[in-house]
């Protein structure tokens, strides 16, 4: 429809999600619209502000927080992707509990989980009828195991909805002989399924399709998984691929038609209905707009490219497509370091406060947060990641299981809940001014527009409470969508305004909620460099796959502040207030994070003899990168190593001058693959040449708790150099590895 015929059409449209009753409409709405050429900047905008999800993209937008769960012979070989030539036998699974998988991440408030029944190896969690490369063929149950289907009987169990990831690269039928994957065959006619003799259907559905044979392969597997498991509430297209062959091509056409067909109530990832948010890492953009410009027609394309730039939906994006279409985003990441499993040792996992995190920028952010959790080699999530789920279970619950505006006056279309509902904004009425019965404390606003009957039309809006006789500005951002939440310091007011202050069109606002987070304020750190200057900043999650950069403890507790002593009284909101580095040539420092409510966990630091003039008189060897110097630079984040051996390492410090020395302390290194010093012999002298045997030490639990130790002389000792002779290290050898040695003086 071109802008000549768009003028003032008032229409009436069946809300794609729920009942409404649609007013100030242009045009007709739809997921998907034409631009026509003569369309101008104004009639394209026009447009876009009509697009609006598809059903089936409305429930999956709802769902909010859901599971993804990779698992298969990587989690047995340690890899994150397979060869497609890995013997089934090494799939040795000996026990399987799906309901513990359905348990913890219903207690994370997870509505639906995707799960590998075939990643890019090949390998088939299910007994399907076309490949013996598979659960078939392996120790599990003696061949006669389905993961798939425990999993679909424990959703049904825990009212959770199943969705499947089918890798459209499949290794193993690519490097085996007779695989199909990119073996030139010819596109003819087949019936889907295609019969095999004692495996017959139950469903009698059947498709004609033109296809190759990976294809049919395909399609076969596509018809098995959503008429044997189902109901399947969305299938997962993965984009990625190891390797390819033969030129091999997908008919995403045919895929789609049976997919339609066979699961009417599924999204698909990876095409029209879901994409990809850019990254691995959890990370969404600060304007994710769902109304997407395409060149094709996205209900007729075989192939979607991802998108990664920054901005897929502006304005200026908008003009340059001939097709506008409501595609929904995903922000996916893992809770572990890998979306395998690997081990509980070196394998790290993300802290409830990360997660939690990614939830409200994700889910707040007009986008679905998906999270993949691996189960173990013993068929359980272990223990680690289940108590995040848990804890961030809890903290969803408890900030956003009530509303604070309940009995507020204002639009009572957007008080009460119901997306159905909506009240309408003007370019003489942009704003809504909400009053609480009664002054609330609030941290948090979560915003949602009538997208099933007006789209996404917001572009940028604000939020104020009304304090000290004026409007107080308390946060802003760009587009809302389905759903924007906004975070703030905690404030204590009665009443609150949102202003629109941009728009494509005027906007239908659905509801409006106030909530608040209770903050978990970090622990702190407190170090010293190597000029004296002392740093004190929130301890860091040792997380380290694909970092998002995200300053999550700024996110999440917004208004604390740091206060320190250096008297050794405990910090209050009277102590001195952290803002920059300072100077402490020795000492102890004791810190705090204070909020409006709540006070942190006191963090103290002894500091010993400034390292200006310290000096390596000498050490017996160092490993390449880990030199001796490190050991007193000052940045706990670098070690010196020596190199394996037999015989006992030491390092000698010259500290300059001579001291009278009461003690050191040891940093040991966070990195949980360098070995610690669990014992050793401490020896001082006064001239370098001569040195007294002094004290032996001994640390524990190094591994579990990497913590500085301190360990303080019987007597004071005079000396202006220090041995620290290595004797016992956590592996069990002699080559222990310091990130930081700091000197006790008087």
């Amino acid at each position: 429809m071109s802008r000549l015929l768009l003028p003032l059409l008032a229409l009436s449209w069946l809300g794609a999600c729920t009942p409404s009753d649609p007013t100030d409409l242009l045009m007709p709405t739809a997921s998907t619209i034409e631009v026509d050429s003569d369309d101008t900047p104004d009639s394209i905008l026009l447009k876009a502000a009509h697009v609006v999800p598809t059903p089936n993209q409305c429930a999956a937008l709802r769902n909010e927080f859901i599971a993804f769960i990779h698992f298969g012979p990587n989690t047995f070989t340690r890899m994150e992707w397979g060869t497609g030539m890995e013997d089934p036998q090494i799939f040795d699974l000996k026990n399987l509990d799906t309901d513990q998988w359905c348990r913890a991440m219903k207690a994370a408030g997870m509505k639906r989980v995707i799960f590998t029944a075939k990643h890019h190896d090949g390998f088939c969690l299910w007994q399907t009828r076309y490949t013996s490369h598979g659960i078939m063929s392996s120790p599990f149950e003696e061949g006669k195991g389905d993961v798939m289907r425990a999993l679909a009987e424990s959703c049904r169990k825990y009212d959770l909805q199943l969705g499947v990831y089918l890798s459209p690269a499949d290794l193993y039928q690519i490097e085996h002989p007779e695989g199909l994957y990119g073996n030139l065959s010819k596109a003819t006619e087949r019936v889907i399924p295609r019969p095999v003799p004692g495996r017959p259907f139950q469903d009698t559905t059947t498709f004609r399709f033109k296809v190759d044979d990976y294809n049919e392969y395909f399609l076969n597997q596509l018809f098995e998984l959503l008429t044997e498991y189902g109901p399947i509430h969305e299938v997962w297209l993965d984009g990625a691929h190891p390797k390819r062959k033969g030129g091999q091509q997908y008919d995403y056409l045919a895929w789609k038609e049976l997919i339609q067909q066979l699961a009417p109530e599924a999204v698909v990832f990876g095409r029209q209905d879901v994409r990809w948010c850019g990254n691995e890492a959890g990370k969404t953009r600060n304007t994710e707009w769902n109304i997407i410009p395409y060149e094709e027609d996205p209900r007729q394309m075989n192939h979607f490219s991802d998108l990664t730039a920054e901005a897929i939906g502006e304005r200026e994006q908008l003009a340059k497509g001939r097709y506008l279409h409501y595609q929904m985003a995903e922000t996916n990441t893992s809770i572990r370091e890998g979306w395998f499993f690997r081990d509980d040792t070196k394998q790290r996992v993300r802290s409830a406060d990360d997660v939690y995190d990614m939830y409200e920028r994700s889910v707040g952010g007009n986008s679905v947060f998906l999270l993949n959790i691996p189960p173990n080699r013993e068929g359980r999530f272990s223990d680690e990641d289940v108590a995040v789920l848990e804890e961030v279970g809890k903290r969803i619950q408890e900030t956003y299981g009530a509303d604070l505006l309940e009995g507020a006056s204002g639009p009572a279309e957007v008080l009460d809940n119901d997306p159905a509902t909506f009240h309408l904004l003007t370019k003489g009425d942009s704003a809504i001014i909400l009053e609480a019965p009664e002054p609330i404390t609030a941290n948090r606003f979560r915003i949602q527009e009538a997208i099933t009957t007006h789209s996404e039309r917001v572009e940028a809006h604000a939020l104020y409470a009304w304090q000290n006789g004026q409007w107080e500005h308390l946060a802003a951002a760009s587009n809302i969508g389905y759903q924007r939440i906004l975070r703030f310091p905690e404030v204590t007011a009665q009443r609150f305004k949102l202003v629109v202050s941009a728009w494509r069109l005027p906007p239908a606002i659905a509801t409006i909620s106030a909530h608040y987070y209770r903050p978990r304020l970090p622990q702190l750190v407190i170090s010293r460099d190597s000029t004296g200057q002392v740093h004190i900043h929130p301890k860091q999650h040792d997380f380290g796959w694909k970092p998002h950069g995200e300053d999550v403890v700024g996110n999440l507790n917004r208004g604390y502040a740091i206060h320190y002593t250096t008297d050794g009284s405990t910090p209050g909101e009277e102590a001195l207030r952290y803002s920059s580095p300072f100077m402490q040539p020795s000492g102890l420092v004791k810190a705090r994070a204070i909020a409006a409510r709540e006070q942190g966990s006191v963090a103290a630091a002894v500091f010993g003899l400034l390292k200006t003039d310290w000096t390596v008189l000498r050490a017996d060897s160092k490993e390449v990168g880990y030199e001796a110097a490190l050991a007193f630079d000052g940045d706990p984040k670098t070690s010196w190593c020596p190199e394996p051996s037999p015989e006992p390492h030491y390092l000698t410090i010259d500290l300059g001058r001579e001291h009278t020395l009461t003690g050191f302390a040891y940093t040991p290194p966070a990195d949980r693959s360098l070995s610690k010093l669990e014992g050793g012999q401490v020896e001082t002298s006064l001239d370098g040449r001569y040195f007294m045997p002094g004290e032996t030490f001994r640390f524990g639990n190094l591994m579990n708790d990497p913590t500085q130790r301190m360990h303080y002389f019987k007597e004071p000792v005079k000396a202006r150099y220090l041995t620290l002779r290595v004797h016992q290290a956590t592996d069990g050898g002699r080559a222990a590895c310091m990130a930081e040695i700091d000197i006790l003086a008087d």
